[in-house]
């Protein structure tokens, strides 16, 4: 056998082979291999780093499907054609109708098929809404957020360790168990004897548990698992990818792929050159996954002619707290409650507001906008403002209520001009719109930014026991605290790889190339657009790797079933 991948031209010999080579370990690779599997392959999975479980591991484990059999079963109206309405409108216009589609109408049956044939074991997390209930009548108040059932990593055997347990998310617990009692607001009440029976017996939750699931699900079928494997190549026949180069203890490894690969590396947050070029981040920008994931997949499906498809997305911006490291590099933290909370608002260097901080995505785009008029970015750098007030009652970060902020976190002053003073900060300004903002938070409304209207606000990083309004609260008690936010990538990339309804990488020419396969945050977002909603990212990886797990093992009731599906509806 020949080959024609760009540097490999002699008889190659394979030191392994398999059906479905799946480049990666987090949920699009997991669903992927297993998948195709149940389908009737051989897959096999190789894994960068140490450890099991990708970017799905330090998330929040939420799975977003519309119409979903879990719904049907509490009675809660919804359906596939409501949800589609919903992520068109998200998509600002950047989304493809077919991939919205794919994603909505397979989500409810991929649900169940990972269901019935690995027993995951999801659950509707109870009151938590779309970002736009009730704003957009296609947004749901519930139902179509889902999570799994808390997992015994015990059961893992000698890969319980293997696999990764995320720095971000608090361990033990579920949704529905923080929402329960108050959420991140009210951790220094929270009832710990759960999350310490949990923490003794690992029984893992939220994206770790997820991950797990999956993990051992892939287990259970046998499927082969590599780890400290990188492939750095893709081999191509006659146009059609065979398999992969992957360097492993220091030499080159050769997988065959009999019918396919399937790319499930994640973005490319840990390589500065691409961050800057492809997603046009600032040198500054630092990112929350883990630094194995450095955009392999733009190179060697790059070097192959796979397109690459740009869709507008916004940052998240974060802190460091000094001394907190993971996998060898500083721990950078997502400021997803710490705005959100009463005593805290976000301002610029005049001292101004400039988006709602109770909700991440509005600051995310209001921190990208450029003033042409002098080409600055009049909203960076931005700095968190709260009081002693928050101190008391609220953990930033990891340091809770009653713990001073770490010198390196924040500036600490007596008075706001001289907080204004040490962080360069319009201290007239700085007051005005501190005074500003306390009059809106006695009021419990805010006018200039609506903080605090939405609902998944109050779960997220509101106080639901602060009365009048959960995420707004005065800031009038010194000592002051500034905290410098940064730019902060949390996984999910403006550019991916081109595909098909089926998980098909496409060329430059829009066909699929044969044997070249995507999901999760490999993929470009065209199946959401410009938009976003939590949920569908690890939703992709769940629905895109099936379909190409499916493909791969040659299906015929794909598109059939797909089509059955576009006007499915609990019809409640």
């Amino acid at each position: 056998m020949t080959t024609d991948s760009p540097h490999w031209d002699a008889e190659l010999h394979w030191d392994a082979e398999a059906d479905f080579v799946c480049v990666g370990s987090g949920i699009g690779a997991l669903a992927g291999a297993i998948t195709a599997h149940e389908y009737g392959l051989e897959p096999i999975i190789l894994e960068k780093s140490s450890q099991v479980g990708g970017l799905t591991a330090y998330s929040y484990g939420e799975v977003w499907v519309a119409g979903n059999h879990l719904e049907e079963a509490r009675g809660i109206d919804d359906s596939v054609d409501s949800g589609i309405r919903y992520v068109t409108w998200l998509g600002m216009g950047y989304a493809d109708d077919e991939l919205v589609r794919a994603y909505a109408t397979n989500g409810p049956p991929v649900l169940r098929f990972f269901e019935e044939k690995a027993g995951v074991r999801w659950r509707i997390i109870s009151g938590f809404s779309d970002y736009y209930w009730p704003k957009n009548t296609e947004a749901r108040r519930e139902g179509r957020f889902l999570e799994v059932e808390p997992f015994p990593a015990a059961t893992l055997g000698e890969w319980q360790d293997k696999v990764r347990t995320s720095p971000h998310t608090p361990a033990g617990l579920t949704h529905d168990e923080m929402f329960g009692q108050g959420g991140a607001a009210n951790m220094s009440n929270w009832d710990f004897s759960v999350m310490g029976a949990r923490l003794e017996n690992d029984e893992r939750c939220l994206g770790s548990g997820f991950a797990a699931t999956f993990v051992k699900a892939a287990l259970d079928r046998r499927i082969p698992i590599h780890v400290d494997t990188a492939v750095e190549e893709l081999i191509t026949e006659g146009g059609r990818v065979v398999g992969v180069r992957a360097r492993h203890d220091g030499r080159d490894l050769f997988v065959r792929a009999r019918r396919g690969v399937l790319v499930a590396t994640s973005s490319y947050e840990w390589n500065p050159e691409l961050t800057q070029t492809l997603d046009r981040r600032q040198p500054e920008f630092v990112s929350a996954i883990p630094p194995s994931i450095t955009g392999d997949h733009i190179g060697f499906a790059g070097r192959i002619g796979a397109k690459l498809v740009h869709v507008p997305q916004r940052c998240n911006m974060g802190f460091h707290i000094p001394g907190e490291e993971h996998d060898g590099e500083p721990l950078w933290r997502i400021a997803l409650t710490e705005t959100g909370l009463p005593h805290a608002i976000v301002v610029n260097s005049r001292g101004r507001r400039f988006a709602d901080e109770a909700f991440y995505p509005a600051v995310g785009s209001a921190v990208e906008i450029v003033d042409g008029s002098d080409q600055s970015r009049p909203n960076l750098p931005c700095w968190v403002i709260l009081d002693s007030q928050y101190g008391e009652k609220y953990p930033f970060g990891t340091v809770l209520p009653g713990q001073e902020l770490p010198e390196g976190l924040a500036v600490r002053a007596d008075d706001l001009h001289e907080l204004a003073r040490q962080t360069g900060i319009d201290a007239d300004n700085l007051v005005a719109e501190v005074d500003r903002f306390n009059t809106y938070a006695r009021s419990g409304t805010d006018p200039d930014f609506q903080r605090g209207e939405r609902p998944w606000s109050h779960f997220m990083c509101g106080d639901v026991n602060h009365a009048p309004n959960p995420n707004l609260g005065t800031i009038e008690r010194g000592p002051f605290y500034a905290v410098r936010l940064r730019m902060v990538g949390a996984g999910l990339p403006a550019t991916g790889l081109a595909a098909d309804v089926d998980g098909r990488v496409l060329g430059h020419d829009d066909e699929p190339i044969d044997g070249l396969y995507v999901a999760g945050n490999s993929m470009a977002l065209r199946d959401v657009g410009a938009g976003y909603q939590s949920g569908i990212a690890n939703g992709r990886g769940l629905i895109f790797g099936y379909l190409a797990g499916r493909h791969a093992a040659g299906d015929p009731s794909c598109e059939r079933e797909r089509a059955g599906l576009e006007t499915a509806s609990t019809g409640v």
